[in-house]
């Protein structure tokens, strides 16, 4: 069992019988002196975030979690599935790393921000729970090629400043002036960010 001091962020924890990773954990005083973790936490299999205050005595059961690689083959944007916004809900499908016939697919929500960063047949790691795949996962820094980038401003590469570029994925980022179309960068997966010009 994990006390609260233990909650920290990249911790996985069972609460109501599913997984949830620690986002974010911060220690809180609170009256007659007792630490309060404030956390906000991620359901691997929704995921949906919420916030949760830990108490000191309190514990939690760590999650029995196994991970594979896999490949990531395609999305599909799903029509009969629309979100509460009316926009339609994005699958995306991969299959076992050795075995293309072992297929699954995952819901855009559960997947998150990083489903913009992914390419077909990247590698990446599914996240295993009561042997099902619950979730995958892209390393936190990962490499893609600028497919279109408007031309830096006169001087710009003098000047600091960002213009938005687009991957190889579709995905949008804002990258410094000097970067262009062909060029590979390094993005962090968790930001969005783009962190350094490959080549």
């Amino acid at each position: 069992m994990l006390t609260h001091t233990d909650l920290k962020k990249g911790v996985k924890i069972i609460l109501e019988g599913e997984p949830y990773e620690i986002l974010e954990s911060q220690p809180m005083k609170k009256a007659q002196r007792r630490v309060v973790i404030q956390t906000k936490i991620k359901n691997l299999i929704t995921g949906n975030v919420i916030s949760r205050n830990f108490h000191q005595g309190e514990t939690a059961k760590e999650a029995n979690l196994s991970k594979k690689e896999v490949k990531f083959l395609y999305s599909h944007s799903d029509r009969k599935s629309s979100t509460s916004n009316g926009a339609n809900r994005n699958q995306y499908f991969f299959c076992d790393k050795n075995n293309p016939a072992e297929r699954f697919f995952l819901a855009e929500e559960q997947i998150g921000s990083q489903a913009q960063f992914f390419k077909q047949n990247q590698i990446v790691e599914a996240i295993i729970f009561k042997e099902k795949v619950i979730n995958v996962s892209l390393p936190i820094k990962i490499q893609l090629k600028i497919t279109e980038a408007s031309p830096g401003i006169k001087g710009g590469r003098s000047q600091s400043g960002t213009k938005v570029a687009i991957l190889e994925t579709g995905a949008k980022i804002n990258v410094p002036l000097f970067i262009k179309e062909g060029n590979i960068i390094e993005i962090n997966t968790e930001t969005g960010e783009y962190t350094k010009r490959v080549t």
